[in-house]
Parts: structure tokens; C-alpha cells; sequence
């Protein structure tokens, strides 16, 4: 996996995990908001059953009040009458109304008459609810709710229902009725499914958001890589022309100074020997003059050369190292020039890379020859140091300087040939100057880098 991929996933991970748990966290937070307005619709509606419960069970209380008291003594009677007045009130598709008396032996039950005459005290609903005890319990306590499990035999089903009850004390007896809620039971389960329904869509809808933005990102990011490397392509092969271009250049150079300079110095040390022999084999001593000329042309030569050689690889830079030649460089400059150089050299214990070296020597080298020959300047002030992973160079003189914008024409082969040498090594250039404040080159050189050759 390249290194641009994986600062791509670092870039797109997170902001997805990021979405991927807000939508979550979103999701949770909806579920639980949905069951708590569910339970509030819920208890509204069993609210609404209760009322409509209680409001029965006093209708059946208005009527069976007046038979009680018309019976005078005798209460069989009345207890006849309240049987029959119960167990023909019906309201609704299902609802009827029961009685018990003290020890739960059913009295009234119009739907399930087979009931009638049983003792159901020990009875227990499908959650092991002993249902007419609690219902017994709650009337003797001044009446109330009580929700347990029933079979409706409309439905022919056990499901939940919602009974009040009250209790006629001087009888003993306990009667009331009861609501089925499978009316509220099919309505949550509608709007829980709706909920949920509700729920998915949303998710479904910002991970297609997150898809697409994801998507998108991912898009952008291969596009401007695309375009990132066809702009380091470019420049790669711009250099790469230039070093080539930089290698001809040096040959051409090279080719001329052996033919202009040695070739000629030793074509000449070849006539002078030659007409030294000639002389000497016709005996005129003057053969010798012709040897010395030719011994100090030779020394010429030979001067050229080590000139050359040094040119190609300053032998220096093997013998003392780069610290030291440059101090060497220096000195010799500035007692040529008579030019005062102050220098900061702070270099690494271990010896920087070959090719570092020689760049930096070359830069310094052709810096100090472009102020010797168009600066006019009294001193000079070099620093050479090393700080987070590069070497950094930076020398400043206080020569007459000039506008880099107004005179291109002075940035010469030297200049140009410092710049591509810094940026063949993937270094940093930099050339401020302006007229009458004088000259400073700034270079930072990574320690590991692209290498160049020569």
C-alpha cells in the first residue's frame, strides 16, 4: 500500500467511523425516544379505558342502588334482582359485567356461564396471576384496576385485559367489569413497526449520504493525486533533462579545456623536444634552451591538470573532509581578495554523503567567485549548520548586490548551475538580493535524498 493510500484511509476512516457512530448513536437515541412517547400513547390509552371502565361500573351502580333499597327486607330478592340487572347489561362487542362473592365462587357471567356456581378463588392467569383473589383484595380495599390475562371467547385468544372492580360490603360480594386491549396492543405494534420503519429509512438515507460523500472524497483525492504526480512527473523529467543537460555541459567544458589547454601545452612540450633533438644531434648546445622551455610548459601542463582533476573532485574534500576544505577555500580566498569572511560551522560528527559534500563545496566555491568578480564587496558571512534532518547553508555579502526581477541576464550559467545542482539533490534554493544591500544564497540540503551523479 502506497504512502499517498494510506494517508488517503487515515483522511476518510475516521470522518466514516465518525458518521457510522453519530448515525448510530442517532439511531439508539431514536429508539429510545420512540419507546418513551410509545409509553406515554400507551398509558394515554389505557387512561382512556379506565375512565371508560369506571364510568360503567357506576352506571351499573345507579341501577342496582334503587333495587336494593326497593327490596326492603328481603335481600334474596335482591340479591336476585342485582344477579339478573348484571348479567344483562352488556356494552360493546365483548363487554359484560361479573360478580363474586367472599370466597370467589362466581355469581355473574353472561359470556361464560358454565362459570356460574364455580369456585375460582385458587384460579391463576398463564403468568400464574391468582386473578379473583387480587380482584377480591382490590374491591375489599374500596375498589380499583387490575390487569391480567383472559380468555376472549370472541377471539377465542388469551389476551391482556384491563377489569375495576368494587365491592356491595354488606353482601360480601365483589362485581365489575373489564376491557380486552387487543384494540392497544394491534395499535403499538402499528406504530412500532412504523417506528422502526421510520428508523431504517433514516439510516438507510444518511448511509447513502455517507456513501456518496465518501465516495466523492475518494474521488477528489485520486483526482488530485493524478494530477499531483503528472505535476511531479513533469518536474521529475525537468530535471532530469537538466542533469543530462548539466552532465553535456561539463563534458563539453571538460572537451574544451584539454583540448584548448592540455592539447596545446603538450603540443608544445612535443616541438620543443623535437627541436632540442635536432639541435643537440647537430651539436648546438642551444638544444638545451629548447628543454628548459619545454620543462616549463610541461610544469605547465601539469599545473593544468591538477587544475582540472580538482575542478572534477576536490582531492581535498578526501584528504581533510568538508569542514576543513572549507576553511582551506576560504583562507585562500581571503587572502587573495583581501575580502574578510566570518563562518559558523556546525556539521555532524559522521561525514555528511559524498554528493552533499561536493554541492555544497561547488555552491560555496561559485558564490565566492561570483563576489570576487561583481559584488565589490568588503566581508562576507557564511553559516553551515545541520537541524532537523537537512543541512542548511547561508552566505551573505555586503556587496553592491542587484535586482534578481530587472536583471535576469546576471543570473548566469553559475547561478543557474547552483540552483539545479541544489534541486537535483531535493534541496531548497534561494536567492535574495537587492542594489546596495547586497547578496544572500540560502540552501537546505536533505540528508537522504535523490542522488545525482558527477
Amino acid at each position: 500500500m502506497s504512502l499517498k493510500t494510506k494517508i488517503m484511509l487515515l483522511a476518510i476512516l475516521p470522518m466514516v467511523l465518525v458518521a457510522i457512530l453519530i448515525t448510530w448513536l442517532g439511531s439508539k437515541g431514536a429508539v429510545l425516544l420512540s419507546e418513551q412517547e410509545i409509553a406515554i400513547f400507551e398509558d394515554n390509552l389505557l387512561d382512556s379505558k379506565r375512565r371508560e371502565l369506571r364510568h360503567y361500573v357506576e352506571m351499573a351502580e345507579a341501577a342496582i342502588v334503587h333495587v336494593r333499597e326497593a327490596a326492603g327486607g328481603d335481600e334474596e330478592l335482591a340479591k336476585q334482582e342485582v344477579r339478573r340487572i348484571l348479567n344483562d347489561m352488556t356494552f360493546g362487542v365483548d363487554g359484560y359485567f361479573f360478580a363474586y362473592d367472599s370466597e370467589g365462587v362466581n355469581l355473574v357471567h353472561p359470556i361464560q356461564p358454565e362459570l356460574v356456581g364455580q369456585p375460582l378463588i385458587d384460579m391463576q392467569d398463564y403468568s400464574g396471576d391468582y386473578v379473583i383473589r387480587n380482584l377480591l383484595r382490590i374491591a375489599d380495599e374500596g375498589g380499583g384496576y387490575h390487569r391480567y390475562l383472559w380468555h376472549n371467547p370472541r377471539r377465542d385468544e388469551v389476551e391482556s385485559k384491563l377489569g375495576y372492580v368494587v365491592e356491595i360490603s354488606d353482601w360480601g360480594w365483589m362485581y365489575g367489569t373489564g376491557l380486552y386491549l387487543d384494540d392497544i396492543s394491534a395499535e403499538l405494534r402499528q406504530i412500532r413497526s412504523e417506528v422502526s420503519m421510520n428508523i431504517r429509512q433514516n439510516f438507510f438515507n444518511v448511509s447513502v449520504i455517507v456513501s456518496s460523500m465518501t465516495l466523492i472524497i475518494v474521488i477528489l483525492g485520486v483526482a488530485i493525486n493524478l494530477h499531483e504526480s503528472r505535476l511531479a512527473d513533469a518536474r521529475l523529467r525537468s530535471l532530469a533533462h537538466r542533469s543530462i543537460q548539466f552532465q553535456v555541459d561539463e563534458r563539453r567544458r571538460f572537451s574544451r579545456e584539454l583540448h584548448d589547454g592540455i592539447n596545446q601545452l603538450m603540443v608544445t612540450v612535443l616541438y620543443r623536444i623535437e627541436l632540442a633533438q635536432r639541435k643537440l644531434g647537430q651539436g648546438e648546445m642551444k638544444g638545451l634552451e629548447d628543454l628548459n622551455v619545454g620543462r616549463e610548459v610541461l610544469n605547465q601542463a601539469i599545473q593544468e591538470v591538477r587544475r582540472i582533476s580538482h575542478d572534477l573532485r576536490p582531492s581535498i574534500l578526501d584528504d581533510l573532509g568538508l569542514e576543513r576544505g572549507l576553511s582551506a577555500l576560504l583562507e585562500h580566498f581571503s587572502e587573495r581578495t583581501n575580502i574578510r569572511i566570518s563562518k559558523e560551522v556546525a556539521l555532524p560528527d559522521n561525514r555528511l554523503p559524498e554528493d552533499i559534500e561536493i554541492t555544497l563545496y561547488r555552491l560555496i566555491q561559485e558564490a565566492l567567485t561570483n563576489v570576487e568578480k561583481h559584488a565589490d564587496a568588503s566581508a562576507i558571512a557564511l553559516k553551515l549548520d545541520h537541524q532537523g534532518g537537512k543541512v542548511r547553508l547561508d552566505l551573505k555579502d555586503n556587496g553592491c548586490g542587484f535586482d534578481p526581477q530587472e536583471n535576469r541576464h546576471m543570473l548566469g550559467i553559475g547561478l543557474r548551475n547552483m540552483r539545479e545542482r541544489v534541486e537535483l539533490l531535493g534541496g531548497e534554493y534561494r536567492l535574495d538580493s537587492g542594489v546596495g544591500e547586497g547578496t544572500r544564497i540560502r540552501v537546505a540540503l536533505p540528508l537522504k535524498g535523490p542522488q545525482v551523479l558527477g
